[in-house]
C-alpha cells in the first residue's frame, strides 16, 4: 500500500494517520495491539511534515509476518546515533526514542538525491485474508489541461489516463489488491508480448540468459520512454536502474503503477529462468531521484522471502 500526502500539513497528516492506523486495525491479527502502531506512524509521519516540508509518502509492505512502514521526504537525512531517554526538560529526541521501543529495525537511509526513507517493522500481526482498502485521492494523475495541443489531447495522454483510470476504478470498486493483480496480470501478458518482439529482433531462440533479459529490459523501456541502463547482470540477479518514469511525474501521484514494470520484469525473468523476484529499490514514485529494481533469478529468487514473486506458467 502507498499513500502520497501533500500538502504537508498537521491536518493533513492527520488524516492519513487515521487511515493507516484503520487499515492495520483491519488486518491485524488482534486489533487492540494496534495502538503502539499508530503512535509510531504518528511520530514518523509528524517528523516528516514538520522538518522536510513538500511531499511525503507513506509505504506499508505486509508481505512478511509483521509489517514494513516507510516514510519518505525530500528533506536532509540525519543519523540515529545511540538513543536514549532525553532529559525531562529536552523538548527533542522523544518522539524517534519512542519510536525505537515500540517498534524494531528502526533505520534513516539518504536517497541518492535529496530526502531520505525513515523505516521500521511494526510489532504487528496480519491475519490471512484479502484486503479492500482503497486509498483517500487527493490528486488527479490524469493529463492537465496544459497537455492538450491544438487538437486536443494526443495519443500518449490519452492512453496513459486510459491505463492509470481503469486501475484506479478498479480499485475503488473492488480493492487494491484487485487492481494489483489487474495491473500484475496486464504487465505480465503485454511482457510477454513485448519479449517475443524481443526473440524476433534479435533472432534468438531458447532460454534468454541474464544479459540477454536485461537488453529486453532496457529495449522494451526504452521505446516507451523510459532511460533504464543496466547497472549488472549475472546469473543470480540483474539490477538495473532508471532515470526517467514512462509515466512522467503522474507516477509521484500514483505509486501504485509501479507494479507494472515488476511484472513486466518478473514475468520476463521467471519465463527464462522458472522463478524470478522484483525488488523496487529504489523508486521515482517515492521521491527517489532514480528508480533501481534488482531481478533475482532462480535459486535466489527461491529463497528469498521479500519483493514481488513470479514463477513460470507449468
Amino acid at each position: 500500500m502507498d499513500w502520497l500526502l501533500t500538502p504537508g500539513s498537521g491536518a493533513s497528516a492527520a488524516a492519513l494517520r487515521a487511515e493507516v492506523t484503520a487499515f492495520l486495525r483491519r488486518h491485524a491479527e488482534q486489533p487492540d495491539d494496534v495502538d503502539d502502531a499508530r503512535l509510531v506512524v504518528s511520530e514518523l509521519v509528524g517528523n516528516a511534515v514538520h522538518h522536510a516540508g513538500g511531499p511525503v509518502w507513506v509505504s506499508l509492505d505486509w508481505s512478511q509476518p509483521r509489517p514494513l512502514l516507510t516514510v519518505h521526504d525530500l528533506g536532509p537525512a540525519f543519523e540515529l546515533g545511540g538513543l536514549s531517554l532525553p532529559e525531562t526538560a529536552s523538548e527533542r529526541g522523544r518522539g524517534l526514542w519512542l519510536v525505537s521501543q515500540l517498534a524494531k529495525d528502526l533505520d534513516v537511509i539518504a536517497k541518492r538525491g535529496p530526502g531520505k526513507r525513515v523505516q521500521v517493522v511494526l510489532a504487528l500481526t496480519r491475519r490471512a485474508e484479502a484486503s479492500f482498502d482503497p486509498p483517500r485521492r487527493q490528486l488527479n494523475p490524469l493529463p492537465a489541461a496544459d497537455e492538450a495541443g491544438p487538437g486536443g489531447f494526443g495519443k500518449e495522454a490519452f492512453l496513459r489516463a486510459l491505463v492509470v483510470e481503469l486501475a484506479r476504478s478498479t480499485e475503488a470498486a473492488q480493492g487494491p489488491a484487485v487492481a494489483e493483480q489487474l495491473v500484475a496480470q496486464v504487465g505480465a501478458t503485454v511482457g510477454g508480448q513485448m519479449e517475443e518482439e524481443y526473440r524476433q529482433a534479435r533472432a534468438v531462440a531458447g532460454r534468454l540468459t541474464p544479459e540477454q533479459v536485461a537488453d529486453c529490459y532496457l529495449r522494451l523501456k526504452g521505446a516507451i520512454e523510459g532511460d533504464f541502463y543496466v547497472i549488472s547482470a549475472g546469473p543470480d540477479k540483474i539490477v538495473l536502474g532508471n532515470r526517467h518514469c514512462p509515466f512522467g511525474d503522474t507516477v509521484r501521484q500514483a505509486p501504485a503503477l509501479c507494479r507494472m514494470t515488476s511484472s513486466v520484469f518478473g514475468g520476463i525473468a521467471a519465463r527464462n529462468h522458472d522463478d524470478a523476484v522484483v525488488l523496487l529499490d529504489e523508486r521515482i514514485a517515492v521521491g527517489d531521484p532514480e528508480c533501481r529494481v534488482t531481478v533475482l533469478l532462480g535459486e535466489a529468487a527461491r529463497t528469498n522471502p521479500g519483493g514481488h514473486h513470479y514463477r513460470a506458467a507449468p
